[in-house]
């Protein structure tokens, strides 16, 4: 499990950093992503370039940002990470938040793999 753990740091470093290519790197050709808030799936992408895209654009939305992984918990084919997550936004956003505004949320992402690819991420908030 530590080569999944290592491919997940790698990720979460290249997200802190906003490096699109760097998140990537492991990710599947039809890497499918889900981001869960509230219970609701609120975003839902299949391919990695529609990935790569959303995540470019959401590069624009903070000033900086950063994933803290608290825990590993792995299962057979996925691996799920609890996450502490800091952010300051760069922009307003249409529900009321103020660019400059902190944001301080826990979550959870689950990793899907298929060998030592990434074939589904899903961000549960």
């Amino acid at each position: 499990m530590t080569n999944r753990e290592e491919i997940i740091r790698n990720y979460i470093d290249g997200y802190n950093q906003f490096d699109v290519d760097r998140m990537v790197h492991d990710f599947d050709e039809a890497i499918v992503f889900e981001n869960i808030s509230n219970g609701e799936t609120n975003l839902s992408l299949t391919g990695l370039q529609a990935f790569k895209e959303q995540a470019e654009q959401a590069k624009n939305y903070f000033s900086s940002r950063r994933q803290t992984i608290t825990s590993f918990n792995h299962q057979e084919n996925q691996t799920e990470i609890e996450i502490a997550y800091s952010a300051t936004l760069a922009t307003d956003l249409s529900n009321g938040l103020k660019k400059g505004e902190e944001l301080n949320l826990q979550g959870k992402s689950i990793f899907t793999f298929s060998g030592d690819k990434i074939i589904k991420l899903t961000d549960i908030s």
